[in-house]
């Protein structure tokens, strides 16, 4: 029994128990906890997935079909009824993850958790979220926000309906209840999804740097581009049709400030894969669509899986609990999905305030400053105050008041994702495009995150759009500090929507990106290298590459393809060029060990664990003189670091600082990150048995209440790891394998790492989880009307009217 286990946890880790990396300053009184009316145990129980449910404000019945995975199949007449139902659907399934993640998206943890999430609070009220998301309810269109407000009319409908002992779990181990749905919430959940994928934004990182080692050294570490470079638009591709130019730059300089602490950044590996082949290079003569975004591994799941279908269109696909329609999926005639672009669209600048700071200086004037006053309510004490100062580029997010000392300046966040925009229209345009035009004119809402849209059709087209709001900046523009005093540092454009990089049925029949470089050089926009990956992008085009056809099965191969690449491009240089004479027997079997190995990252192997820990070694004694715990901090890209052992191994940056008798080379860290990784390998066998990589990844997914252990699940067996095509790593990877294939009607498959309820008592809470590990995927019963039952294990039907 799931409960027990938890009140047994409970009691256990009263005392130990975080919440975002903050303990809980409170804990929910025993006994209304455990009270067996209306208590803990309500929560022992399945979903009903039959019946008749009547929701105020519906204009006609809709069908709700369940299969035997717990996807809703609906069938409405007409959006708003679809909306409606879709709302109170994932309020039913999904009510506590719904609400919670609009909480960390306002910044209003410290309301469940007390005085320990009040910096994060902080933090999140300074980034802009509250106001990005004001900004986009100002460019919704009329009929998006009317649809908003239907979902938010089906989730209050199910809210309504329950009574206290009905609250899911989680608001009873934190003693709160659940709120009114609003448009604004589900405008705060898209700026939190803008926020997770905005790309790695260290400005402020580079400007330390900078200062550090200065601009040769920094551009021998950070380049703009890697001397190898396998990009998401196929090299060969004319730009000659751009008839804008890129900004020119104004030579202003750098500001060298000393940032000593930023605010905390998305998870480094939110990425994704997407493909999708032509019918001239699929088995079939199909085009065939494959989409796996990179998130964290969390229970309730991040997508909620659903049919969305009404008489004008039908979709199907992976839902987020909080936006309306089907994000990546499928219809009748066209297939998309996602993956991040990891473009720079945060820039920061430095403020020069008057005395009182009510002004800012710029071009030579001064600016008002506005103010924004953030009240943050925190559980058990009193309010807490915070007045964030807003220029014209953006939050002042650095100040006197916050992570900083300087009375005078501050630094100020220029970020897209403040703009505004109707990003929920993509969506909702995207489940009814049946051709390349709708779904090009659908994009044409999307501002923030950038996102590579992946696109496949009915008729045989293939397509990529990298899309975003991108602004149009001069060479070098926004890799570091800036200086806010002078307009020609703004952004002075942006790049026409029409010339954002973008390939349609390419000669080599496949699209695909991975988080790699968009472009090559002879894009005639700026592009700065944010991190982009290296290893999954070649993997994925060197398997297109290698043969004419593809089949289903195919993709899911290479899904679960668990190629280390980056590994075999280092170790036979490390094995051979380490002096093994001094090494010991013990180390000499790890030596063996690695040397047999065939770089693949399955379960049973020890050759990824003894490489994560050997290169994770080498990396840390080459990097030592970036080692400052007073100053925020960003570290040379794991590619540019091979690039320097294998090619330029007598550096200077290869000497190890501490070691003031002897000046080291690359052999040598090479040979000391060894011995060290073989001494923790062999502490590792001690306390595991052995070092095999199930063992030493230990991959889990954890609740989102910081993995309470008895909602989690933990060891789970797959392979894989971060810049492999099977990117899980511990607590991230592909947290939604999708493959369609362009039959008419398409036929799909797909997988998710959890489960359709986010109950922690039902047995479809995590029932996927074991599936997705070793790669089996379920066919997705893509209903063609609502009079098609098969497989159908329960129906609801929704009616107008008020439930007594």
């Amino acid at each position: 029994m799931k409960y027990l286990k938890l009140l047994i946890s409970l009691v256990l880790c009263l005392g130990m128990f975080y919440a975002l990396n903050t303990k809980l300053e409170s804990i929910p009184p025993l006994g209304k906890f455990l009270n067996p009316t209306s208590g803990i145990w309500q929560n022992e129980v399945d979903e009903s997935i039959t019946g008749e449910i009547k929701i105020p404000g519906l204009q006609e019945n809709v069908s709700v079909h369940y299969d035997e995975q717990m996807i809703p199949h609906v069938f409405a007449q007409n959006e708003h009824d679809l909306y409606k139902a879709q709302g109170y659907l994932t309020a039913k399934h999904r009510l506590w993850q719904l609400e919670f993640q609009t909480y960390a998206a306002a910044g209003r943890l410290s309301e469940l958790f007390g005085q320990g999430a009040l910096d994060y609070d902080r933090s999140e009220r300074r980034r802009g979220m509250g106001y990005g998301a004001d900004q986009a309810m100002q460019k919704f269109d009329k009929e998006t926000l009317s649809f908003l407000q239907d979902y938010a009319d089906g989730v209050n409908a199910y809210i309504n309906q329950l009574s206290p002992e009905d609250y899911p779990v989680e608001y009873k181990l934190l003693d709160y209840v659940p709120e009114q749905w609003s448009p604004k919430k589900t405008a705060l959940l898209l700026m939190y999804m803008t926020k997770m994928l905005a790309g790695y934004d260290d400005d402020l990182e580079y400007t330390n740097v900078l200062r550090l080692i200065g601009e040769k050294n920094f551009d021998l570490l950070f380049p703009d581009f890697f001397d190898i470079n396998d990009p998401v638009i196929p090299k060969e591709t004319d730009w000659s049709f751009i008839d804008v130019p890129q900004t020119e730059s104004p030579k202003s300089q750098a500001v060298l400030d000393t940032i000593k602490e930023t605010i905390q950044k998305p998870h480094p590996d939110n990425g994704s894969n997407n493909w999708a082949v032509s019918g001239a290079k699929s088995t079939t003569g199909n085009p065939i669509l494959a989409n796996d975004p990179h998130l964290g591994l969390n229970l309730p799941a991040i997508w909620f899986v659903m049919q969305l279908s009404t008489p004008e269109h039908n979709a199907f696909g992976a839902t987020i609990p909080g936006a309306l329609a089907v994000i990546s999926g499928f219809n009748q005639h066209i297939a998309w999905g996602e993956t991040n672009a990891t473009r720079d669209v945060i820039d920061w600048y430095k403020i020069e305030f008057n005395e009182d700071r009510t002004q800012y200086k710029f071009d030579g004037d001064w600016k008002d400053v506005k103010v924004r006053i953030e009240e943050i309510k925190i559980k058990g004490q009193e309010i807490f105050i915070d007045s964030v100062l807003y220029t014209h580029h953006g939050p002042v997010v650095y100040d006197k008041n916050f992570k900083s000392d300087n009375g005078r300046s501050g630094y100020a966040m220029r970020w897209i994702g403040h703009d505004g925009g109707n990003n929920q229209k993509t969506f909702i345009e995207l489940n009814k495009a049946q051709n390349y035009d709708e779904y090009v004119e659908a994009l044409q809402y999307w501002n923030a995150p950038a996102q590579n849209f992946v696109f496949a059709s009915t008729e045989g087209d293939i397509a990529l759009w990298i899309q975003g709001k991108f602004a149009n900046k001069w060479e070098g523009q926004g890799k570091f500090l800036m200086d806010g005093t002078t307009s020609e540092n703004d952004w002075q454009s942006f790049i026409p929507q029409q010339f954002n990089a973008h390939t349609k049925n390419p000669e080599r029949g496949f699209v695909s990106s991975a988080n790699q470089h968009p472009v090559d050089e002879n894009y005639p926009y700026y592009v700065f290298n944010d991190g982009y990956g290296t290893y999954r992008n070649r993997v994925i085009n060197q398997y297109f590459n290698s043969k004419e056809k593809f089949s289903v099965q195919d993709f899911k191969s290479l899904h679960n393809n668990n190629l280390n690449l980056k590994a075999s491009e280092l170790v036979p240089y490390m094995l051979e060029h380490m002096d093994t004479s001094t090494i010991t027997a013990e180390e000499k079997d790890i030596y063996n060990e690695i040397k047999a190995w065939k770089f693949n990252n399955d379960i049973n192997e020890v050759g990824p664990s003894i490489w994560r820990q050997w290169y994770g070694n080498v990396y840390r004694l080459l990097w030592d003189e970036l080692d400052k715990e007073d100053l925020a901090i960003a570290k040379p890209y794991t590619y540019q670091t091979i690039h320097l052992l294998k090619n330029n191994g007598e550096h200077p940056y290869m000497d190890i600082i501490e070691t003031e008798d002897k000046t080291e080379t690359a052999k040598d860290l090479f040979l000391l990150g060894f011995k060290k990784a073989a001494e923790r390998l062999s502490e590792i066998k001690k306390e595991k048995g052995d070092y095999t990589w199930k063992k030493y990844k230990g991959t889990y997914v954890g609740h989102l209440l910081q993995a309470l252990p008895a909602f989690s699940r933990f060891d789970i067996p797959i392979g894989g790891d971060r810049n492999i095509v099977n990117a899980t790593s511990e607590n991230h990877g592909p947290s939604w394998r999708m493959i369609v294939e362009m039959s008419s009607p398409p036929t799909a498959i797909g997988i998710y790492p959890g489960g359709q309820s986010g109950n922690p008592g039902s047995k479809y809470y995590d029932n996927f989880i074991d599936d997705w590990a070793v790669g089996k995927y379920h066919s997705l019963n893509f209903l063609q009307s609502d009079k098609d039952t098969s497989e159908i294990i329960g129906t609801i039907t929704l009616t107008p009217g008020n439930n007594e």
